[in-house]
């Protein structure tokens, strides 16, 4: 934790101490205004520990304020430092242009002032469609075709929700929109992989009756996410349960004779000294001649295991949640979100995740719950 939190500070104090520099010289801002301005920023840098240290304390709604403000400020500040970048490049090619061509080409370079005021538009108006987008849950399904649905079966409908984030900004207006997708598709199976929590569970208890009076014939099953493990495990697989799930930590179920499901702990279990254990071995040991689906937090493939299961359902990237970190889980992961094909026919399905972590925003990566409609094969 002490790491994580010098990591957090050194980034994220980096990227304020270069956007506070930005502002400064590029509108002059004189010595009281820049000292007011070095301040806000110290504070939002520090929000983030802040309400995690006010949760722990109880103090919920002086939190959920803090959060809100210092979370949106994240999101601004990360897409105004994102734009800079790229502006700073197009700086950079003016002055190439200026050299190989001789010429000053001064009316296409605006001032940095100006620079500064679009950028500082441009992502207060990304944060603003961002916040909208977050709200405008979106159902996407897929069809996947099978030899191993029971005979006479026409359909066996599983539903996955992904990185929901229960807690201070994600709470019961959200959660009341992700069930009614739920609902709407009315599934034989749910699934959650992981992260249905994030922070305190205090407040959370009635959100579990909830998610719990949703009907599904064939049941509920979670496995956990790294926020889990960050919550407090004990507490977030006691909300889980109480949602009524069945939580599946490096185990294997065949559900009523028909399909096989297999759920493994998020990696960050390793830091509470839980040893993992062989998903191979788990796959091996389950009737061939059925469905199997395996549920894991983050979407890493073991090679080992491919071949071995029809579907693996995972989130925890949420497709960068705002445009362009799409492009550095990307490149973190390898694998897009959506539906990848593996090796020995197995299948990989990422979700954006349904809800929020962090900023209460989404550009370019709208929150999802995904509908799986397992369909027999046409001969």
């Amino acid at each position: 934790m002490v790491l994580f939190l010098a990591a957090y500070v050194g980034i994220y104090g980096c990227v304020h101490t270069y956007v506070f520099l930005k502002i400064r010289r590029s509108f002059e801002l004189g010595l009281p205004l820049s000292f007011l301005l070095a301040l806000f920023m110290a504070l939002m840098v520090a929000a983030p520990i802040l309400v995690r240290i006010l949760e722990h304390q109880a103090q919920e709604d002086t939190a959920r304020t803090l959060a809100y403000i210092g979370f949106t400020w994240m999101g601004l500040v990360f897409v105004f430092f994102s734009l800079s970048l790229v502006f700073n490049v197009y700086r950079l090619l003016h002055y190439l242009a200026r050299l190989a061509w001789h010429s000053p080409l001064t009316h296409l370079i605006p001032t940095p002032g100006q620079f500064c005021l679009i950028a500082l538009l441009m992502s207060m108006a990304v944060i603003a469609y961002g916040y909208a987008e977050a709200l405008n849950i979106r159902s996407e399904h897929i069809t996947i075709n099978t030899a191993k649905l029971p005979e006479g079966m026409a359909r066996f409908r599983i539903v996955q929700i992904s990185d929901v984030h229960l807690g201070l900004i994600v709470g019961q207006a959200r959660l009341t929109r992700i069930l009614e997708k739920i609902r709407m598709a009315a599934p034989d199976l749910l699934v959650s992989t992981g992260d249905l929590v994030d922070g305190q569970m205090d407040s959370l208890g009635p959100l579990a009756g909830l998610i719990r009076g949703l009907p599904t014939p064939h049941g509920k099953f979670a496995v956990t996410g790294n926020h889990e493990f960050y919550a407090g495990l004990d507490r977030a697989l006691a909300f889980t349960e109480k949602a009524g799930f069945t939580l599946l930590r490096d185990q294997a179920r065949t559900i009523d004779g028909m399909i096989n499901i297999v759920g493994m702990d998020d990696p960050a279990r390793g830091r509470y000294g839980l040893p993992p254990s062989s998903e191979k071995t788990l796959l091996e040991n389950l009737p061939r001649d059925k469905f199997t689906l395996l549920l894991k937090h983050q979407p890493v493939v073991d090679a080992a295991s491919t071949g071995l299961f029809d579907l693996q359902l995972s989130g925890h990237v949420h497709k960068g949640q705002i445009f362009p970190f799409s492009l550095a889980t990307r490149l973190a992961y390898g694998l897009p979100t959506g539906l990848t094909k593996l090796e020995g026919g197995s299948l990989l399905y990422v979700s954006r995740g349904a809800g929020t972590w962090g900023p209460p925003v989404r550009f370019l990566a709208p929150p999802e719950v995904t509908v799986i409609d397992l369909v027999p094969m046409q001969n």
